[in-house]
């Protein structure tokens, strides 16, 4: 229990306990930290395959003849060139440019979408999308009945194409394909949330145990390991991807956090672009910057960073020692203009020297 309310379990709940993985609270969900360790678990899926649950995401359902001009009115990127089979990063704002959430968009039909979005902010985008959508437009939180799996390491198309019927090796990045594992529906999406290839496998919640131990079978010849939420933390931050809540909130717009690729600005109106269209105007007034440490110290959320005159300049969003890289390294919202590369964290009272670089940390071979 936290605060009085009960913690929310994924259908793997018994399943991770009785493997001996360590749980922790998440997002009001009670979930895997770790199995055999953060390490282990982050170098399995950097050189072979790791297996996460990451059923607490939410799955919202859009569907109707007017959800092609509805996506395309809520969400930043566009939507409307997108076809089925494919998948899209994107952000939904409020009216003010703040990001409410980022999120993956699916096109499963010609007027049926889904939006994977963060567990915390679930409920917050169903109302959000609710309160928005026109009367030919549905709107559904699948959330409850959805699993979903990750599969990731450039072993990971090895394991899934053992246990799939599809193509799966000819499914391109962020396309996918709805097939069968073990006679389960199943729709495996070539995306993920650590820099490595990999899939998202969604099911039905109830047999998210049967897929789960059918993955873990057929990946025992390619050292697959179950991973927990702390080595996808380090895996996502050395491939320099964003964590709602900690890089950006409603209190960021997407520009300062290097998101502007996700925002066309040229399309039509979408919520928030308004606000954002003002903020071009003035001109950006902080950023968001990947560093690494120079001197002994890893980096925390909310740790203050100060500049060449060690006078404060902004706050680390995110921070921890990477373990492929064997380096610390870290974000930080920073004040703009700020021309140096060299930058100061204050670990524990005490001031650390650190360089900002450019992000991704880490970026995958494509041969692999």
């Amino acid at each position: 229990m936290r605060s009085g309310v009960a913690l929310r379990r994924t259908a793997l709940y018994e399943t991770h306990r009785q493997m001996g993985a360590r749980m922790t609270a998440f997002a009001g969900f009670e979930l895997p930290v770790q199995y055999t360790g953060v390490l282990e678990e982050h170098m399995a899926v950097r050189t072979a395959v790791g297996v996460f649950d990451v059923s607490h995401m939410g799955e919202i359902r859009i569907r109707g003849p007017g959800s092609p001009s509805f996506v395309d009115r809520m969400f930043t990127n566009r939507t409307r060139a997108m076809e089925p089979g494919r998948a899209q990063y994107n952000l939904m704002l409020n009216d003010d440019g703040g990001i409410l959430d980022d999120l993956i968009l699916y096109r499963l039909a010609e007027d049926e979408w889904l939006a994977v979005v963060n567990a915390a902010t679930t409920e917050r985008d169903y109302a959000w999308l609710r309160a928005h959508a026109p009367a030919a437009v549905e709107v559904t939180d699948c959330s409850a009945e959805t699993a979903l799996l990750a599969v990731q390491g450039p072993r990971a198309v090895d394991v899934l194409s053992t246990l799939v019927p599809a193509d799966i090796r000819a499914v391109h990045y962020y396309h996918f394909v709805e097939t069968r594992l073990d006679g389960v529906p199943v729709l495996c999406s070539r995306t993920g949330y650590t820099g490595e290839d990999g899939f998202e496998v969604f099911c039905p919640a109830e047999a998210a145990p049967r897929v789960w131990e059918r993955i873990l079978e057929a990946g025992r010849p390619w050292g697959i390991r179950p991973c927990g939420l702390g080595a996808r933390d380090t895996l996502r931050l050395e491939a320099g991807m964003l964590l709602y809540g900690q890089d950006m909130d409603e209190q960021t717009n997407p520009f300062e956090v290097g998101l502007g690729w996700v925002v066309r600005m040229d399309k039509g109106d979408f919520v928030g672009k308004a606000a954002l269209e003002r903020v071009l105007q003035v001109g950006l007034r902080r950023r968001l910057v990947g560093f690494e440490m120079v001197d002994a110290g890893i980096p925390r959320s909310g740790y203050p960073v100060l500049g060449e005159g060690h006078e404060p300049i902004g706050r680390v969003t995110s921070g921890t020692f990477a373990p492929y890289l064997k380096k610390a390294i870290g974000l930080a919202l920073i004040q703009m203009p700020y021309e140096a590369t060299r930058l100061w964290v204050d670990i524990r009272q005490s001031l650390r020297e650190a360089r900002i670089v450019p992000l991704p940390f880490y970026r995958r071979s494509r041969t692999s």
